[in-house]
């Protein structure tokens, strides 16, 4: 799942990116308006974490551009600016939340869920095509009896096919979903990620297409 974090602060944001890829978020990370907004209108995100106190274009211009685009963006305002008209002024200009700095990063991730959640663009509480089932707050996989605990990587391939079952994934959307725009693509990684998660869960857990890509089955 794609996320594009929009923060100034290089502190606060090599601290967000990191967390975000360690829970298996695929993550671009910019650090003014102008730049985000860009990136909003050439590429498909599954949740934008806004700042408002940005450069170029600050976060409420931002906001209003996003709205402007003519395709849902789940948006979650992440700032230090914690006064009542502030969040009041984000969630009337179309933010889907408000979470003010410090916060702790569990918090984030579960908004970030229940936003996802509630706007249908991302994943339900549990994903399940009837065999196969994978917990996002946990990690945790299961097929036909057999469970276990997913790396943040293998959570992140599984999730891509589980959200669209039946659907071939090739090697570039699979790609897609575990690298942001700073991470080099390692070579085979999808085929690795795929034979360990088959490793841990069984050989029919994932569809090989021969040529074409991957596929988890469709519910039954």
């Amino acid at each position: 799942m794609r996320v594009l974090l929009i923060e100034d602060d290089k502190m606060v944001g090599a601290a967000v990116e990191q967390a975000l890829r360690d829970a298996a978020y695929a993550v671009d990370w910019v650090t003014d308006g102008e730049t985000a907004i860009h990136a909003a209108e050439n590429e498909a995100y599954e949740v934008a974490l806004l700042d408002l106190g940005l450069p170029m274009a600050d976060g409420r211009e931002v906001l209003r551009r996003f709205r402007s685009l003519g395709r849902k963006l789940p948006v979650i305002i992440v700032t230090a600016r914690d006064g009542i008209d502030d969040r009041i002024d984000g969630l009337d200009l179309g933010a889907d939340d408000y979470l003010v700095k410090p916060f702790e990063i569990r918090e984030l991730l579960a908004r970030m869920r229940a936003v996802l959640r509630r706007e249908g663009s991302g994943s339900p509480a549990l994903l399940t095509n009837g065999k196969l089932h994978l917990d996002p707050a946990t990690r945790e996989a299961g097929f036909l009896g057999e469970t276990s605990l997913l790396t943040a990587r293998e959570f992140a391939v599984l999730s891509a096919l589980l959200t669209r079952p039946g659907t071939i994934l090739s090697r570039s959307e699979l790609e897609r979903q575990i690298y942001g725009w700073n991470e080099e693509v390692e070579s085979n990684a999808i085929e690795f990620l795929i034979h360990m998660i088959r490793k841990k869960l069984g050989s029919m857990a994932i569809r090989n297409v021969r040529g074409v890509g991957w596929m988890v089955d469709r519910p039954s």
